[in-house]
């Protein structure tokens, strides 16, 4: 029976205009880019991994963590985002795509699970959870056909398109069959901030490595055991919590 190939790529590059280098900023221990990874590697509905950066001098310390961490490695355009991950899963022969923002350092493995399970058992054009936002920002999962990334990269040079690997899918939602993952009461948490975009961020994320980590390892906890600890330790939901009152929106994340 066909089973399709469903890869992750990670769009990564060290040149962030909020916080240059973050994908190599050490979260205790590992450095973030390799945090992304190793969660990627604990899902249980992606068959393969490849980094999607630049070909910019700066992100030859990404392309040496990816390939440390056995995973593929493509470097392209720095500017057209969608073209450069087209080419990566072209490079690896996927047939569907979860796409994963580098700073989604704390990513759930179980919703990427979910996601994955829910697109292939629905008759969907897109599954995503980072349109309508109900879980923590950063808990993000999006999944869609290569093919249909295809005909965007091949049809529509839209500046902003090129630039946001997804955003045309969003933009025209008579054209595509969109589910969007809602959270449950419990990990409704929309204005969590969970992803790496500023220094307190990185403060943030690595407290929560360092209080759950030693309990649970370094993949096995999510949303869940996150949003706990915040309740028992409010102190560390401040960090960043005055970084922004907006969200990141879907659009902004990989040029951020």
């Amino acid at each position: 029976m066909y089973k399709p190939k469903i890869v992750a790529s990670i769009e990564a590059r060290m040149g962030s205009s909020r916080f240059p280098g973050k994908m190599m900023a050490d979260v205790n221990g590992k450095p973030a880019l390799e945090r992304v990874i190793d969660r990627l590697k604990a899902c249980k509905n992606i068959d393969d991994i490849i980094l999607a950066t630049t070909i910019d001098s700066k992100d030859d310390l990404l392309e040496k963590c990816a390939l440390s961490c056995d995973i593929k490695c493509h470097r392209g355009s720095e500017q057209d985002v969608l073209q450069r991950v087209v080419d990566a899963h072209k490079q690896i022969g996927s047939d569907i795509i979860v796409e994963v923002t580098g700073d989604c350092v704390l990513l759930d493995i179980d919703v990427i699970d979910q996601g994955v399970t829910m697109f292939l058992e629905n008759d969907c054009d897109i599954l995503s959870n980072a349109s309508k936002l109900s879980y923590p920002q950063g808990a993000d999962v999006q999944v869609f056909r290569t093919k249909d990334l295809n005909w965007v990269a091949n049809n529509i040079q839209d500046e902003a398109v090129r630039e946001h690997v997804s955003l045309y899918f969003y933009e025209n939602p008579d054209k595509y069959r969109i589910i969007h993952l809602m959270a449950p009461p419990r990990l409704y948490a929309p204005d969590q901030r969970t992803q790496l975009d500023y220094l307190e961020d990185l403060d943030f994320i690595t407290r929560v490595y360092e209080e759950l980590e030693p309990i649970y390892g370094a993949t096995d906890f999510g949303t869940r055991e996150i949003l706990e600890l915040l309740h028992k330790k409010p102190e560390i939901r401040e960090i960043n919590a005055h970084c922004t009152n907006k969200p990141v929106r879907i659009e902004e994340k990989e040029a951020s």
